[in-house]
């Protein structure tokens, strides 16, 4: 399908969060065009051109896809941070900075949202890069959420973000009832073997519904124009998330 993309700036608790919004045209307030929607998490970047062409790969399988600015509250409305030293190094500061309540407010607030809308067909699912894994994983906390992708989720295996006692993600697995595909890059320097082991067994344990697939690929090597992109595989992953969306939503 053929994509559209619009903007709409949705009121949280923290202030006016800028998300983007690419949908498969004839699906954008259209009576006709019902859709689901997947809420799609950046890195710490926000939407660079990497996640707005990965965000409209899934909007033109048929999903109506929002891509919100995870760090609205830090920065002005529209900021996108370079993939070099001094972006990395405000986009890690913004991910320490958070508070762990307000992703959890960021996402009532879209699926509010979501519900308004009159392409809506009743569905919705998650996906993210890098930190926005880990932020896909935090909506499926949501009881809305009935499938979720995260891709190389960053301090899922570490009680460093979010930052609040009692309120990691891991936690609080008993929340989770949609479907999880979990998708790691066995050379990612970023999420050690043993914090991978660490997750896999914690979400065994909570009897969680998940699929698990670990190549043998960088951080990252979903992103087009880096040097550690993988397309062969990147192509494969998309597929896999494409299967359990059109399983669940």
């Amino acid at each position: 399908m053929r994509v559209q993309s619009q903007i709409a700036d949705i009121n949280t608790p923290t202030g006016v969060m800028r998300t983007y919004i690419h949908s498969p045209v004839g699906g954008k307030a259209s009576a006709e065009g019902k859709y689901p929607a997947i809420l799609f998490y950046s890195e710490i970047f926000q939407q660079t051109g990497p996640i707005e062409s990965a965000a409209k790969i899934m909007a033109s399988h048929g999903y109506v896809v929002l891509v919100p600015e995870v760090f609205h509250e830090m920065n002005p409305i529209g900021t996108v941070l370079a993939y070099d030293d001094a972006g990395r190094d405000k986009g890690n500061a913004d991910k320490a900075a958070k508070d762990v309540q307000a992703y959890d407010t960021d996402n009532a607030a879209m699926i509010g949202f979501v519900k308004q809308q009159a392409w809506y067909n009743g569905n919705i699912g998650a996906m993210g890069f890098c930190i926005g894994g880990h932020l896909a994983f935090r909506a499926a906390l949501q009881p809305e959420i009935k499938g979720t992708a995260c891709f190389y989720a960053t301090d899922l295996h570490a009680l460093t973000i979010p930052n609040k006692a009692g309120q990691h993600s891991m936690e609080r697995l008993s929340d989770i009832t949609g479907e999880m595909l979990m998708i790691w890059g066995k050379q990612d320097t970023h999420i050690p073997t043993a914090g991978r082991v660490q997750v896999h067994t914690k979400m065994t344990e909570a009897n969680l519904t998940f699929t698990w697939h670990e190549f043998n690929a960088q951080h990252a090597f979903m992103r087009d124009g880096d040097e550690r992109y993988d397309a062969q595989t990147a192509l494969l992953c998309y597929q896999l998330a494409l299967n359990l969306f059109s399983r669940t939503l």
